[in-house]
């Protein structure tokens, strides 16, 4: 019996769940699906093409034109998310598409379309996947789910750290209204809402360093896969 697991990690915006993800499945060999770049394609794809977020039917037709997949890219030593064909991988991380993912991932025609999408990925194991309901909604019978929070002053610094080169006229307290605003939309909505799974163990990393939280979460890893091993 195959001794390759399924790791969910869900957790509040800018808590490192990508970077988290990313390295467990570089260190055990597992495929690596980032959920959040597939709702920020679909975003993409509904600001280029004027779709009302508030129209179903505009919604449904325009999911039937999108076509998303993960291409692994060796210059960046990962796997990179394509909107029908094109590498959208850094056109999703603009502010812009950060202030609207979280309303068209709450509408559920688009959820039951990624979460579709996410189930096919997960099949054969051996898969790290991060977001806001894979262990509730995707996968909720995965071996390990890890769900990771840290205090809101710290993520918010993360944040601003991440999007300042990209952007030097944003300021603190745009990113701490926009983090504010997602988490409402994240934890309220009626599809999916973010929250623990029963299962999941809580990893938070407020005031640890990112090589102490990957050393904590591979331990979990590791002693689940061996226990599997032996069973």
């Amino acid at each position: 019996m195959s001794s390759k697991i399924v790791i969910t990690i869900d957790g509040w915006s800018s808590c490192g769940k990508s970077t988290l993800a990313r390295q467990l499945a570089a260190v055990l060999g597992y495929i690596y699906v980032d959920s959040g770049a597939m709702y920020r394609a679909i975003t993409l794809y509904f600001l280029r093409n004027n779709i009302d977020f508030k129209k179903k039917q505009e919604v449904i037709n325009a999911l039937e034109n999108i076509s998303l997949e993960f291409i692994f890219n060796p210059a960046s030593n990962k796997s990179e998310i394509y909107l029908n064909g094109e590498n959208v991988e850094y056109l999703i991380r603009d502010l812009i598409i950060a202030e609207k993912v979280s309303e068209v991932a709450a509408i559920k025609e688009v959820r039951e379309f990624a979460v579709r999408q996410q189930k096919k990925l997960g099949k054969g194991k051996g898969i790290v996947m991060d977001g806001r309901d894979i262990g509730t909604v995707v996968f909720p019978a995965a071996e390990l789910k890890i769900f990771m929070t840290a205090d809101n002053a710290i993520r918010v610094q993360r944040r601003f750290k991440e999007l300042y080169p990209k952007n030097p006229n944003i300021s603190i307290e745009e990113v701490k209204n926009n983090l504010e605003m997602r988490d409402y939309i994240d934890s309220n909505r009626e599809i999916s809402p973010l929250r623990k799974a029963d299962d999941a163990v809580i990893l938070d990393n407020s005031n640890l360093t990112e090589s102490e939280q990957f050393e904590k979460a591979l331990g979990w890893a590791k002693e689940i896969i061996q226990k599997k091993e032996r069973s």
